[in-house]
């Protein structure tokens, strides 16, 4: 017999459904995600600390769990809702069941319910506070819950999620032949500011060459000075860039003396730190499938993200330009000084579940820093 859950809103709104993964209860805001695979890859994205996932495919656990395709040690979401989950599962590289990971990981999860109309709601009210529970069923007792759920925009879930001591990264990109490569380059030396930072971004600059080390935010400019490293970089990871003053100080420190590439997080709070303002989405950017164009080119790129807030363009002084877009929303998705080394994307140029149209990215980054290294 399936264990019965629900899943309660702030507005009223309540499903009744059925649990998977960890019994018991969680709460956090919903955001829905897009992508059709890579649900373990979203899982263990940081940046989805604080959030409950709303998957808009609907057959999820189909190709079960293996040990590589993870973005950190740990699974990130509050909680995880889809349409229909998969006990029996089938690949090759799959070691065990999505309803046994969340177990193992204690992730409350709730299938079983209309996922279309869940999303439609998030999509007319925008990012809405939930709790999903097997420990209550009654709705008026879990809405009640639901409205106690503090705004994201009220917690530091950096701290939660950032590495606490600095670490040498040298796991290179997969091969189908052998998994994951190990290499250890020399130059130029990277300082990765995790701030939630995924490893296929790690990955990706150490398949470019890089030597990678992944530092703390509260000691990165403690790092930076002593190491020197060849060039900075800002992670991905949750919450409102806002309260990432740490990383504002850093990036006001080293632009023009070093280049500096941030993604997600790191590309608004570089925003900040070069004098914009940032404002929250009403219902984010997370999927596998934003167009974004890039104004320089003219090209467009089907790119991967995962976000809730957004640079707001005409806060922008003269010296930064906007160099994507995207084309839902007409949204920042790419900004670069003019005059210093200081660039970067609102998407995930790293893929990881996503498309590679991006990976140019970290080779323009890696160049950059090799010349500051000779």
């Amino acid at each position: 017999m399936r264990k019965r859950a629900i899943l309660a809103l702030e507005d009223g709104t309540y499903f009744l459904g059925y649990s998977f993964g960890a019994e018991g209860e969680t709460r956090g805001e919903l955001i829905f995600n897009t992508s059709m695979t890579g649900y373990q890859e979203i899982l263990t994205d940081p940046s989805y600390r604080g959030q409950i996932v709303v998957m808009t495919y609907t057959q999820i656990g189909n190709y079960g769990i293996n040990p590589e395709d993870v973005e950190s040690r740990k699974v990130q979401v509050n909680g995880f809702v889809v349409k229909e989950v998969f006990t029996r599962y089938s690949n090759w590289r799959a070691k065990g069941s999505l309803d046994s990971y969340l177990k193992e990981h204690g992730v409350v999860g709730i299938a079983g319910i209309d996922t279309r109309a869940l999303v439609k709601k998030i999509r007319e009210h925008g990012v809405i506070r939930g709790v999903i529970s097997t420990q209550t069923l009654d709705p008026k007792l879990a809405v009640e819950k639901a409205k106690e759920v503090p705004d994201i925009s009220e917690l530091d879930l950096v701290k939660e999620v950032c590495t606490q001591e600095p670490y040498t990264w040298s796991q290179g990109d997969w091969s189908l032949s052998g998994g994951y490569t190990e290499e250890y380059n020399e130059r130029p030396l990277i300082a990765v500011v995790d701030f939630g930072v995924k490893f296929n971004i790690l990955r990706r600059l150490t398949g470019e060459g890089a030597r990678v080390m992944v530092v703390p935010p509260e000691s990165a400019l403690e790092f930076v000075r002593k190491e020197n490293p060849d060039a900075v970089f800002l992670s991905n990871g949750p919450g409102d860039p806002e309260r990432v003053v740490e990383g504002i100080r850093l990036v006001r420190e080293v632009a023009g003396k070093k280049p500096v590439f941030g993604i997600c997080l790191g590309c608004q709070i570089i925003g900040l730190a070069l004098g914009g303002k940032t404002y929250k989405l009403r219902f984010g950017h997370h999927g596998g499938n934003h167009p974004v164009k890039d104004l320089r080119t003219g090209k467009v790129e089907i790119t991967a993200q995962n976000h809730n807030f957004a640079i707001d363009p005409d806060s922008l002084p003269p010296e930064v330009e906007v160099t994507h877009l995207n084309l839902l929303d007409n949204t920042v998705e790419g900004i670069r000084h003019k005059q210093v080394p200081v660039f970067a994307v609102q998407y995930h140029p790293e893929d990881s579940p996503g498309p590679h149209d991006s990976y140019y990215l970290f080779r323009e980054f890696v160049e950059t820093a090799k010349k500051v290294s000779l």
